[in-house]
C-alpha cells in the first residue's frame, strides 16, 4: 500500500492512502475496521482509477479526539469536506458496513458529489446497530473493562464475521484490532459504538427511492451481522440498483472473496467516468 497522507478537516487529522490516476474512487470502511479493509483490491483498482481510502475520524491512523460527534451523519460531513480539501469534486464511492450508511447519506445530501455507488454488506434502514455490540454499551462496562479484556472480546467477535473461520487469522485480527489495543483506542471504539444510530439511515429511506446514481449492491450470502434479508430491500428501494450475492462469504467478504469483489467492482466501474 502507498504511504499514509494526512489532511486537516474541522481541526482533526484525517489519514488516507491514495493510489493511481483517473476517475476518483473513494473507498469507505466500516466498524471496527480501517482503510486496510481495501488492501486486497486497491492496487488493482488503482490501475484505472485515482483510488482514495481514508480512515474515518476516530479510526485507524486518523485522530481519535474525545467528545466529538462520530455518527455517520458527522462522518458524511467530514468526508465531503475531505473531498474538497484534496481537490476531488466528484467520485465513485465504494463502501462497506457503516461506510455504506455514510455513502447513502452522501448520495442523498450531496448527489452532485457522487457518481456510481457500490454498497457492500451495508447498514441500511433499521439493520443496525448489531446486537453483538449491545452488552458492551451497558452502563459501567467501559470503565470496568481493561484494554486486554476488550481486545479479547474483539478477538472473539471478528471470526463471527466470516464464513470460512480460517480467513480470520491472528495476523488479520491485528490489522483491524491494533488501532483499539490501547487506552485511547479502547475509548475511541466505545465512542464509535455509542454513535451507531439507525435513525440516520431510517431518515433517508424515503429519499433513497429517488437516487439518480447507478448502484451496485454486493452482499455476503452468509453475513451474520448485516442480515441478507436487507439486501433485496435495498435493491427494491434504490431505482438504478442491482444486487449480486457473494457466495461463501460473510460480512468481511473483502477478506474472504477479494478476487470476486474486485472483478465485480471493476466491471461496474468500467465506463463510470465523468
Amino acid at each position: 500500500m502507498s504511504k499514509t497522507q494526512y489532511v486537516s478537516i474541522e481541526g482533526h487529522q484525517i489519514a488516507y492512502q491514495e493510489m493511481g490516476e483517473g476517475t476518483p474512487l473513494l473507498l469507505i470502511h466500516g466498524i471496527p475496521t480501517n482503510k486496510s479493509l481495501w488492501r486486497n483490491v486497491m492496487p488493482e483498482l488503482a490501475k484505472s482509477h485515482n483510488v482514495i481510502a481514508p480512515d474515518l475520524l476516530n479510526y485507524g491512523e486518523s485522530n481519535m479526539p474525545k467528545d466529538t460527534d462520530v455518527s455517520i451523519n458527522a462522518q458524511c460531513r467530514i468526508l465531503i469536506k475531505f473531498m474538497d480539501a484534496i481537490g476531488i469534486p466528484k467520485a465513485n464511492i465504494a463502501a462497506h458496513d457503516i461506510g455504506g450508511g455514510i455513502a447513502q447519506l452522501m448520495a442523498v445530501n450531496y448527489p452532485e458529489k457522487v457518481n456510481g455507488l457500490i454498497l457492500i454488506d451495508s447498514v441500511c434502514f433499521d439493520s443496525w446497530p448489531i446486537p453483538e455490540f449491545e452488552p458492551l454499551l451497558e452502563p459501567g462496562v467501559e470503565e470496568k473493562t481493561t484494554v486486554d479484556e476488550f481486545v479479547d472480546t474483539l478477538q472473539d467477535f471478528m471470526p463471527k464475521g466470516v464464513y470460512d473461520k480460517s480467513i480470520m487469522t491472528d495476523e488479520l485480527k491485528k490489522v483491524y484490532l491494533a488501532q483499539w489495543s490501547n487506552e485511547q483506542g479502547k475509548a475511541a471504539l466505545f465512542t464509535n459504538m455509542r454513535r451507531l444510530n439507525k435513525e440516520y439511515t431510517q431518515a433517508i429511506a424515503g429519499e433513497l427511492k429517488s437516487l439518480p446514481h447507478e448502484t451496485l449492491i454486493l452482499w455476503g450470502e452468509e453475513d451474520n451481522f448485516q442480515k441478507p434479508k436487507y439486501a433485496p430491500m435495498l435493491e427494491q428501494t434504490i431505482p438504478n440498483s442491482s444486487l449480486i450475492w457473494v457466495e461463501k462469504a460473510g460480512h468481511w467478504c473483502l477478506d474472504e472473496q477479494p478476487e470476486k469483489i474486485l472483478l465485480l467492482m471493476s466491471n461496474f466501474l468500467k465506463g463510470k467516468t465523468f
